[in-house]
């Protein structure tokens, strides 16, 4: 796989050395278990994958190579690069203005941007409604394009569904760029809606047999759907493409469920004449870290600790996955451990940010799972180790720990 250019401040040699080190041993990827950094007072459990992603990689190095390449021009990006507050924050400081909100509120109107302007796309990509807009301004909006490359193929893969007279339906959360941008591309070549979750996907398996009626689409999915949307003619052929960050297991349980809809509407013989098999959609990167989550539950923790920005969706999952068994604490950066009795966290369900107390238990040895998302640096999970064994007496040595789990 291609190495990315990215700064080094985002690196870590702790997390960096384990990772090759699993990289070595585990080529293939078959083994989930985490790696054990035990200190002594405290025994740390670090996901066999967690942080930043080929996509994420590539969008960095881009980046920062438009800072590199443009010192005299003002650079712009659409929205944040990536789901992660230090990342953004940096490149805010090395002068990019941002034009939108992650949810598409404007900061800096179109009719501002002048041609010789630079502007990114981020990692999650845009809407070809926006990608003509600045076109339109003179800006090419290819010459500096992050958008991952797996976020593309969900792209292609609807384009595909769409000319083989597919509607696209997108697991997704509405507001997302991600998702906004997928819209825009596979609105093209054929009807789309988007479902949150199975439970509206069960709606919309009861509007696709009649058990309910097209005012209970209007009322669930009008707003999210493509004009004219016809539900009585567009739900006959269909296939299931996602958001990369949602849950691959999730995902998966919503295309199960609607192919068991048109098995029963249509029969076993007229199944792929209705509905297309699409599992390629889902992300690596995204499906690596779930099932590497899925290896911290086997764990017996204590606490489990997520780190990443908490607009991230990637992230949100893998906080869900490990509440299923341990108190979890989804948290942005070293910064948000006040003390060994405090830490200062979101709840990702409500979106607010509450202080706990007494998050370490008070017990000879602790054992904590950690991991983070796609958009978080190694360098920030490395210094929430360091932050956390700053609390302990006795602590051994990273480096010889480190060199213990290597071996």
């Amino acid at each position: 796989m291609k190495e990315f250019n990215i700064p080094a401040f985002y690196r870590s040699s702790v997390i960096g050395a384990i990772k090759e080190n699993r990289k070595d041993s585990d080529p293939r990827k078959k083994d989930f278990t985490p790696t054990v950094l035990d200190f002594g007072p405290v025994r740390f459990y670090i996901a066999r994958h967690f942080g930043f992603c080929y996509g994420v990689e590539n969008a960095i190095e881009i980046s920062y190579r438009a800072l590199e390449e443009n010192p005299d021009k003002r650079i712009f990006l659409l929205s944040q690069m990536i789901h992660n507050p230090d990342v953004n924050n940096d490149l805010r400081q090395r002068g990019i203005k941002f034009i939108m909100d992650t949810e598409g509120k404007q900061f800096i109107p179109w009719d501002n941007l002048k041609n010789d302007d630079i502007v990114i796309i981020p990692a999650f990509g845009t809407t070809l409604e926006i990608e003509k807009k600045l076109s339109a301004i003179g800006i090419n909006p290819q010459t500096y394009n992050t958008t991952c490359p797996f976020v593309e193929r969900v792209w292609k893969k609807s384009e595909k569904l769409g000319q083989e007279n597919h509607t696209i339906i997108i697991h997704g959360k509405s507001n997302h760029e991600e998702t906004r941008a997928t819209f825009s591309h596979s609105n093209q070549t054929a009807p789309t809606l988007v479902v949150k979750n199975i439970e509206e996907t069960k709606i919309l398996g009861d509007i696709i047999l009649g058990k309910l009626s097209v005012s209970e689409f209007d009322k669930h999915f009008r707003s999210r759907s493509s004009a004219d949307f016809n539900p009585e003619k567009d739900l006959v052929r269909i296939g299931v493409v996602n958001q990369t960050t949602m849950l691959a297991s999730e995902t998966q349980e919503i295309a199960d469920y609607l192919k068991n809809i048109m098995l029963q509407k249509f029969g076993v013989a007229q199944l792929k004449e209705h509905f297309a098999d699409t599992r390629d959609t889902l992300c690596y990167a995204t499906n690596d870290n779930q099932q590497a989550t899925y290896g911290l539950l086997e764990q017996d923790a204590d606490l489990a600790i997520v780190v990443g920005g908490y607009n991230s969706s990637n992230t949100s999952h893998l906080v869900e996955l490990c509440e299923r068994k341990f108190p979890t604490y989804f948290i942005s950066s070293e910064k948000e451990i006040l003390s060994r009795d405090e830490i200062r966290h979101s709840n990702f369900h409500t979106h607010e940010i509450k202080v706990s107390q007494n998050y370490l238990p008070q017990k000879q040895k602790i054992n904590i799972a950690i991991t983070s998302g796609a958009s978080c640096p190694d360098s920030i999970v490395d210094a929430v180790l360091k932050k956390i064994l700053s609390y302990f007496e006795g602590v051994k040595p990273l480096s010889e720990v480190v060199e213990e789990a290597l071996i």
